[in-house]
């Protein structure tokens, strides 16, 4: 596929951007060059953000603490995890619910701050998100609560994550072992999931026909937007390489180089 860098001016008609975090801001640890151009665009034209990420394991703080070592000025309103994402949907589906958590302190933080209560008795869910530090016994724990009626729910579907060593195993590849375990397969909330686009959308008080999905995968930020009925754009900086997108049978609105090709058609 060719990189569709036609000269495009969204003036008015978008209002509202919708950002991948990893690939499209930021790379192995660095600002990918234009990334803060293209946020101080969006800032001096009104435009609203949020930057998203499938990510469970940091909290919306440490998010921002971590872009701005690398040049990124944003706050915290302005990011949305899987973990917040996740904590609202269950907080709309059953309200001061109870909930078994397996995840970092930024999972159990958004839980907490929409009413759930935190049981490993008899909850309502059982949460699956990214960590560094599971147990065996959190996950018997998990398959016991999840036979005896809870319902599975994880944050995101990847099944490694990057390290500067090399992959390492993600929410997804844990939550198919709860998976093969029980029998029972796990409501994932984050991306490709639209749910945490539509979430998104709320947060910013946007709606779909103006408002524009940036990322770098094909199979779920750019099938997240698309299922939510957004204009989507596939950056190449990222995960999915030139002619990628060939290979589904769902395609972007466009594809550029990086993030920063939209600057001027801000």
């Amino acid at each position: 596929m060719c990189v569709h860098n036609v000269q495009v001016t969204y003036g008015n008609r978008v209002q509202s951007w919708l950002c991948d975090m990893d690939g499209v801001l930021i790379v192995d640890g660095s600002m990918i060059e234009g990334a803060d151009r293209f946020l101080e665009r969006l800032r001096s034209t009104g435009r609203t953000f949020l930057i998203l990420t499938n990510n469970s394991l940091f909290t919306p703080r440490e998010i921002c603490e971590q872009l701005s070592s690398m040049g990124l000025e944003v706050t915290e309103k302005q990011i949305w995890t899987s973990a917040l994402a996740t904590a609202q949907f269950l907080h709309t589906q059953r309200p001061h619910g109870t909930a078994f958590v397996i995840g970092e302190t930024s999972l159990h933080m958004a839980l907490g701050d929409v009413g759930y209560r935190e049981d490993s008795q008899s909850p309502d869910y059982v949460v699956l998100g990214e960590t560094q530090n599971y147990s065996f016994d959190d996950f018997t724990t998990a398959i016991r609560l999840i036979e005896g009626g809870s319902h599975f729910v994880a944050t995101n579907p990847e099944p490694t994550g990057p390290s500067p060593e090399g992959s390492l195993p993600g929410c997804g590849a844990m939550a198919a072992m709860i998976e093969r375990a029980t029998g029972v397969t796990p409501y994932y909330v984050g991306k490709p999931n639209s749910m945490m686009i539509r979430e998104a959308l709320n947060v910013l008080e946007a709606h779909s026909t103006t408002t524009v999905m940036i990322g770098d995968r094909m199979e779920t930020d750019m099938l997240a937007g698309i299922d939510a009925g957004l204009e989507t754009i596939l950056v190449l900086s990222g995960v999915n390489g030139e002619g990628d997108a060939d290979r589904f049978p769902y395609r972007p609105s466009r594809v550029v180089g990086s993030i920063a090709d939209l600057i001027d058609e801000l």
